[in-house]
């Protein structure tokens, strides 16, 4: 009996599922998800993205079970699984959504691809995202997003699930996060997986939390409520995009929102879901950023002089600014920093600490529950300063504490040492009075951290090398290639506004692709 394979990777839903939808067209389907060791033993893999993933799987197969089919898991190498299914139970196609990961994903992919071939199987794949797989240049990037997210919702089928024997799976149990070598930590806090929780955290922030989203985002003691949250389920894909972009064009349609804070943020957080995939088609149009910098013009700035005592500092949270540290306290207990914090912790790593942006971004990688490739490093890029294309953006540590934890709510819950210290040295500690430091009870290097390095003259000095580099007409001759490249047709017409205009969209534009 012929029947489709539909391959879940991340998409794990049934909703607005393409691949589902066709092969359940077809007839009997067999819906397969592959855990793959050599994946999870990547420097970008983390024990809470196992944890999000099972607790996704969890709801995803009891939803194909009230559809009339199931989920079918294995473990081991997806060519293997794919070759073994189909020498004892042929199949006549494998359907699945197309996506946009890490290199390794992407060199299996290319792996599966020949297998394929070499089997004449067809793969049929289809867009998930706004990301336009083969794209040369940008200029019709926004009518093909557009496009994707006004079509109708794939319809959610029943389905006749395929048989296959026994014999066609390899009986390789699941394995734990210590068998796949992940990092022992997790984040006891973190957000948990699965459809069911997805759908309630829409809900919530289309219904309430939207009100918040506008001027909420950008300070952490308000963010966790204001973001959307969303972020974790649209990398897992127990959201779908296209899902996600109708419900709040529907929300905003409602008469009684007009003229209101929260029509006002659901309007600023679909622009994000603009730019969400805007900067995942960068790493779709070329993978090499994941390792390479985007301006190839910055290689050798950072690699020679990397500080290992820096790094380690900074994932330890004992840079000695309360801010940064705080920061990494709470992505260690939660998983999660809105956007502004992430951007200032890669600022910190790129321009006083100067480290390079791959290590640092593999540890946030790690860190991050909402981890998205596409998002993630060319983020780390822009932020670092080797896009070549955008201005150079540094968070000074102090002046964003001082902006927006100004009573020190958020640095003292994160840093319970620092409780006593009074406001006046808070963000700045290492400056007290040593008589002061004694009769709050306060041990140097042990409550009280000096900072790794001298904040202003190391921050002077890492803007002057990149300033002078970008200065160079060698380096300046490939930002036209770069801006064809990864330019948006958005950001060619704001080069052509007024000054003002050009500054609010580029601080916009930085400030928007790690979360929403």
């Amino acid at each position: 009996m012929s029947y489709r394979v539909v391959w879940f990777k991340r998409d794990l839903r049934v909703q607005d599922h393409a691949p589902l939808l066709e092969a359940a067209r077809q007839g009997p389907v067999l819906c397969l998800y592959i855990l793959e060791p050599a994946l999870w033993r990547q420097p970008d893999a983390a024990r809470q993205h196992l944890g999000f993933l099972q607790e996704s799987l969890k709801d995803l197969a009891a939803d194909l079970r009230a559809l009339g089919g199931r989920l079918h898991w294995a473990v081991g190498d997806a060519v293997d699984v794919l070759d073994r299914l189909h020498h004892h139970a042929p199949f006549a196609e494998l359907l699945s959504h197309q996506e946009t990961g890490n290199a390794a994903s992407f060199e299996r992919d290319r792996r599966v691809l020949r297998w394929c071939r070499d089997q004449g199987v067809p793969w049929r794949e289809f867009r998930g995202f706004g990301v336009v797989r083969g794209l040369k240049q940008r200029r019709h990037w926004v009518g093909q997003w557009e496009g994707l997210m006004a079509e109708p919702q794939a319809l959610t089928p029943r389905l006749e699930p395929a048989h296959v024997p026994p014999e066609a799976w390899d009986p390789t149990p699941w394995p734990s996060a210590d068998d796949l070598g992940l990092p022992t930590h997790e984040p006891p806090q973190r957000q948990r997986g699965g459809r069911r929780q997805g759908e309630a955290v829409l809900t919530d922030f289309l219904q309430q939390r939207s009100a918040r989203y506008r001027g909420g985002i950008s300070s952490p003691l308000t963010a966790p409520d204001a973001c959307s949250r969303l972020s974790a389920h649209l990398a897992f894909g127990t959201l779908g995009l296209r899902e996600v972009v109708q419900a709040t064009r529907a929300r905003m349609h409602d008469a009684e929102l007009a003229g209101t804070r929260q029509h006002a943020g659901l309007a600023a957080f679909l622009s994000r879901l603009h730019w969400h995939c805007h900067f995942i088609q960068k790493l779709e149009s070329e993978p090499a950023i994941e390792h390479h910098n985007m301006h190839r013009g910055y290689n050798g700035l950072r690699e020679a002089e990397h500080n290992p005592a820096h790094l380690q500092a900074l994932m330890e949270g004992r840079t000695g600014w309360p801010m940064v540290d705080a920061c990494v306290a709470m992505l260690r207990e939660t998983g999660w920093l809105n956007f502004r914090m992430r951007s200032m912790l890669v600022s910190v790593a790129a321009y006083p600490l100067w480290l390079h942006w791959r290590p640092v971004g593999e540890w946030l990688a790690r860190e991050f529950l909402d981890y998205e490739p596409g998002i993630h490093w060319s983020q780390m890029q822009m932020q670092s300063g080797t896009t070549g294309i955008n201005t150079t953006r540094v968070y000074n540590p102090v002046k964003q504490a001082q902006d927006h934890d100004p009573h020190g709510r958020f640095v003292r819950h994160w840093l319970p040492a620092l409780q006593r210290v009074p406001d006046t040295w808070l963000f700045q500690p290492w400056l007290m009075p040593p008589d002061l430091q004694q009769r709050l009870g306060l041990t140097p290097g042990v409550d009280l951290v000096t900072p790794v390095v001298d904040l202003e003259p190391a921050t002077r000095r890492a803007k002057d090398r990149v300033h002078a580099l970008r200065a160079r007409r060698e380096v300046q001759a490939g930002q036209a290639d770069i801006v064809r490249r990864h330019g948006s047709k958005q950001r060619r017409a704001e080069q052509l506004a007024g000054p003002r205009q050009r500054r609010a969209a580029e601080v916009a534009a930085q400030q928007i692709g790690f979360d929403f």
